[in-house]
């Protein structure tokens, strides 16, 4: 992950810019890991949030709707105590670290002016969050390290606030070209590696941009690219950008030697946003919904090893019809039959060429016994083949439904994970859980989007949403769409007759919210909702329709975000 120096650089300087001097409104933890500021700096409010996620660790302005507890945690407590209603007065980074100090001023229990410093440090899972007063003492930290973890520092309440230990890397803004080219080994090879260990706030996607500026050449080469990147440094000349390489990356000076598509931005912190968007929380679903996943996928499996024996049941069942023709030409031939016969050769009537065909007898049964075996057998493989019909279609929608449990917790949050429990347990799946008092029902939460022109798009990403979407809250009139033939999202469009942009937008999303989302030209019906139909005893979620029209799109997550943000 290239979140280095320098892009932390150009957050902090976004960031004094947009919210300094502002005032802190609000601060939520939603989660043990982050911690959320709304700031109110130059007539608008902005969301500030710090992430201390050992896999996504950053900090940045976002525009991302948050799940708040119902009882804040204590770090939490404590930064309302000291902070709300104080005043962003200046942020700054340490050299080229990844440590950045928020310097907020407000008063305390006894109405004199204080400054406290809101310290984060971005080292990936050792990052921490905490709070400082004036004489450098932790009030509190979001994790707490003792001495037994670590023995340079403790980050405890109490505790004098000591920075991780210097790496003695030379500042990029601080040293010459000279000295930049006097600390490489041309001869020891991994030249981009040997600067991000020379170069304070280089990481190795930047460094091999470095490298590639000086296409292998001269030392004065080096110098040239050295002094590029110094000037990029000096003057700020920042082009935010996502590179989607196999796997994605982004930074803010542009990156000439990566040839993949990439996605620019307009500022650092839009760019961060963007790419961290929904990351964390759906690792964090992922986690929570591991059992579950493992659940479905192992009763999926089991009815697809069910399917297979129907099948070969169907094969056996085939064979039905030569057993009663088997009885019948016996029954026309018993008179040549003769007790302890193990065979007959008799003519087939009922071939048009008129060969003899051989039947196989039991010579412990007697002739008509041995006819009437064959027509048992007959009876026996047409009854099966019935059942076993049915049980096919039984086990393919079985199947197709855990398809489409899957597919949904792939774009799940947290609440929607409590529901397909919820679901899986009243479809008999799984036990109910015993609870003391009984949970008051609560209406599912759709998702909701707005169309280029205003038309209002909902969204249900699970069973239990999409059967209050389509069946309680969508009007007869308005338009349903889902993915043709594939697990998906139902989608209704609040409108009788919308317009064709409309419609191919809320084909995007019924796409995007589908297992074709990573998928070109995916076909998504769409119809009013007087033609959708749930058949009685179908599964959840599952409906059936007709005077559907079709279009293909390509899902598009940007314009996904761009039409949830409306």
């Amino acid at each position: 992950m290239p979140f280095d120096g320098v892009v932390t650089r150009a957050v902090v300087k976004e960031l004094n810019k947009m919210i300094t001097p502002g005032r802190i409104n609000k601060i939520y933890q939603p989660t043990k890991t982050e911690a959320l500021f709304t700031i109110r700096s130059n007539r608008r409010n902005v969301q500030l949030l710090f992430s201390i996620h050992p896999t996504y660790a950053r900090f940045h302005l976002t525009d991302d709707r948050f799940e708040n507890p119902k009882e804040p945690p204590m770090f939490c407590m404590v930064l309302r105590k000291y902070l709300a209603g104080g005043i962003v007065k200046n942020i700054e980074q340490d050299g080229m670290e990844r440590i950045i100090r928020f310097h907020i001023e407000t008063r305390n229990e006894l109405g004199d002016l204080t400054t406290y410093q809101l310290i984060f440090e971005l080292m990936g899972r050792h990052s921490h969050l905490m709070l400082v007063d004036e004489r450098g003492i932790i009030l509190d930290t979001m994790k707490h390290i003792p001495m037994s973890l670590n023995r340079h520092r403790t980050i405890l309440p109490g505790a004098h606030y000591i920075p991780p230990p210097s790496q003695h890397k030379l500042h990029p803004l601080e040293i010459t070209a000279d000295d930049f080219i006097k600390k490489l080994d041309f001869n020891a090879g991994k030249l981009h590696m040997q600067i991000v260990h020379t170069v304070d706030g280089v990481s190795p996607f930047l460094a091999k941009e470095i490298v590639h500026q000086a296409d292998l050449g001269s030392l004065e080469s080096y110098r040239k690219a050295f002094i590029t990147f110094q000037k990029q440094l000096k003057q700020n000349l920042y082009e935010p950008a996502i590179y989607h390489l196999t796997k994605e990356e982004f930074h803010v000076l542009k990156m000439t030697y990566v040839n993949a598509k990439k996605t620019a931005f307009e500022s650092t912190n839009e760019m961060l946003d963007y790419y961290y968007s929904g990351r964390s929380e759906r690792e964090r679903v992922k986690q929570r919904a591991r059992d579950l996943t493992r659940f479905i996928q192992n009763e999926k499996k089991k009815n697809e090893r069910k399917l297979k024996k129907h099948m070969q049941t169907i094969k056996r069942a085939e064979k039905a019809e030569r057993f009663q023709k088997q009885g019948e030409l016996l029954t026309a031939h018993l008179h040549l039959v003769n007790q302890g016969d193990q065979s007959i050769t008799v003519i087939d009537y009922y071939d048009p060429e008129q060969n003899e065909l051989t039947i196989q007898l039991d010579p412990q049964l007697s002739p008509s016994e041995n006819a009437q075996h064959y027509f048992k057998q007959y009876q026996k493989l047409k009854k099966s083949k019935q059942i076993i019909t049915k049980e096919i279609k039984r086990t393919k929608n079985e199947i197709a439904y855990f398809e489409q449990l899957l597919q949904q917790i792939e774009v799940a949050n947290e609440i929607d994970i409590d529901d397909i429990y919820e679901e899986l347990q009243d479809e008999g799946y799984l036990k109910k859980r015993r609870t003391k008092c009984k949970k008051k029902q609560q209406k599912p939460k759709l998702e909701q989007y707005v169309s280029t022109d205003g038309t209002l798009i909902l969204v249900g990403k699970n069973n239990k949403q999409n059967e209050y979407l389509t069946h309680r809250v969508a009007r007869a009139s308005d338009i349903w769409l889902h993915t043709k033939d594939i697990p998906g999202s139902h989608v209704v469009i609040r409108h009788s007759m919308p317009k064709e942009q409309t419609i191919l937008e809320a084909a995007q999303i019924a796409a995007y919210f589908s297992k074709a989302q990573q998928s070109s030209n995916v076909p998504v019906d769409y119809t009013e909702i007087r033609h959708v139909k749930k058949p009685r005893g179908a599964k959840p979620g599952f409906v059936i329709y007709d005077q559907q029209k079709s279009v293909y799109v390509t899902p598009d997550e940007q314009v996904i975000r761009r039409l949830r943000k409306k």
